[in-house]
């Protein structure tokens, strides 16, 4: 039963995030053309079959029985609806075909142009509302780096004091972490090593296990102190104390949380533990249970000296479009990454399955704040993937209207409805192979 709720809540926190940026999307598109005077038959949130609608005017709005996206049937204009019964007319007033080429850019364009202003707005208004919460990469203690890690491999030591990225000094954790760093082309993480300044490069072929076996986190940088222990548990009738940290395990040091949940997993029976309390070093036997758990809590990010910062409301204008700058960079360069062959295409392309699982991952670490964050960059990447020169999709019809502009000479119709024909064939395949490959990497067969 937990499973299928668990399901339901995935498909759910998906279904929302989608419902809204198709409806953004296809906003754009429909206040362009109604704003210059062209005829709008219809607005659907899903492709046909249509289930559900009302009549308003010469616009019917629908929602269809496909949920994976959304239209806007323009009169005139050749589209993903193959609907060529106005070609054997002449050109009415209220036709798209019968407006002038900026003015049907503008109209393609805008749902793209919405969907990064739905991002924007997103992100200003989470940092107006919230603030942010940081962590200085200068509270930090160093991070834990596992035998056989990620970290490990690409030559981080445990301790290991992370205090800039590609050439310049940071001062939050969080800027070792975004978009923007990730992909560029030659990453590499400044590192303070008993008391020596180091340049760690991250070769390109670790960048695709980055996603499958993590990297930096702030829970790395969290020491071995512990926040709550459980009543009853064999932490609490050891004596552990809210707020004690752990320093010892069977007389090998202890500086990190991870470090403490990993030795507490490898025990095999009692485990001697030094804690300290108040200046004095206390020594507790501790026996975890059959599942490998003592009964206490990790330490919050503010026991490190996490600041709030708070915005005002330019000051959150200016945060929201800095983050929609860097997150669209950030995209773009993993596009690059992938065309270029230095990340996988398999391991980085991801269909409904991907998404819908990295929806439900975002609400549940960061709930409502998590949901709209991941919302603001799926709208950036469906602004991205539109706007690509394929037939079908926006940049497809934006290609043929500056060709128009050029040359001052329309596409024939036959050239269209071909161009259409072969981008909705690729992007058949192209759902084809996404949910393909989804299911290989998120179904248990």
């Amino acid at each position: 039963m937990t499973g299928f709720i668990d399901l339901l809540i995935t498909i759910g926190t998906f279904a929302g995030a989608l419902m809204i940026l198709v409806f953004i999307h296809e906003l754009g598109h429909f206040l362009a053309a109604k704003a210059f005077g062209m005829r709008v038959d219809r607005f659907s949130i899903g492709f046909p079959p249509r289930i559900w609608g009302i009549k308003v005017g010469e616009t019917d709005y629908c929602i269809g029985a496909t949920p994976l996206g959304g239209f806007v049937k323009i009169a005139g204009m050749i589209d993903e609806s193959m609907d060529t019964e106005h070609l054997n007319n002449e050109p009415e007033p209220w036709e798209y075909r019968s407006k002038p080429v900026w003015q049907r850019i503008i109209v393609i364009t805008a749902g793209v142009i919405f969907n990064m202003i739905l991002a924007f707005f997103i992100y200003f208004g989470l940092t107006w509302s919230n603030g942010k919460t940081v962590l200085p990469v200068e509270n930090s203690e160093g991070i834990y780096v596992s035998e056989g890690s990620l970290l490990e491999e690409i030559g981080f030591e445990n301790g290991d004091k992370v205090v800039g990225v590609n050439g310049e000094r940071v001062d939050y954790f969080e800027d070792l972490m975004n978009p923007e760093v990730l992909t560029v082309s030659d990453l590499s993480y400044i590192v303070v090593r008993d008391g020596q300044e180091l340049t760690i490069p991250v070769a390109t072929s670790y960048l695709d296990s980055i996603q499958t076996r993590g990297f930096l986190d702030q829970g790395l940088a969290l020491p071995s102190s512990i926040s709550y222990v459980q009543p009853g548990s064999p932490a609490a009738e050891a004596g552990v104390e809210d707020g004690d940290r752990f320093i010892s395990a069977d007389g090998t040091p202890l500086f990190f949380w991870n470090e403490l949940v990993q030795t507490i997993k490898a025990s095999e029976g009692a485990i001697d533990f030094e804690v300290l309390r108040n200046g004095e070093v206390i020594a507790l036997t501790i026996t975890p249970t059959k599942d490998k758990t003592i009964g206490i809590a990790a330490p919050t990010v503010e026991i490190l000296g996490a600041e709030r910062i708070r915005y005002g409301f330019l000051e959150s204008v200016q945060e929201g479009y800095a983050q929609t700058i860097g997150t669209t960079t950030g995209i773009l360069q993993g596009f690059a990454r992938l065309i270029t062959g230095d990340i996988s295409f398999r391991q980085n392309i991801g269909g409904p399955i991907a998404i819908a699982a990295a929806s439900r991952q975002a609400t549940e670490a960061g709930g409502w704040n998590g949901f709209w964050t991941f919302t603001a960059f799926l709208s950036i990447t469906l602004a991205i993937m539109n706007i690509l020169p394929i037939p079908v999709l926006d940049g497809g019809h934006l290609v043929f209207l500056i060709y128009e502009g050029v040359v001052r000479r329309k596409p024939s119709e036959k050239v269209l409805m071909i161009a259409q024909n072969v981008g909705f064939a690729l992007m058949i395949c192209l759902f084809v192979f996404v949910i393909f490959n989804d299911a290989i990497k998120y179904i248990s067969f």
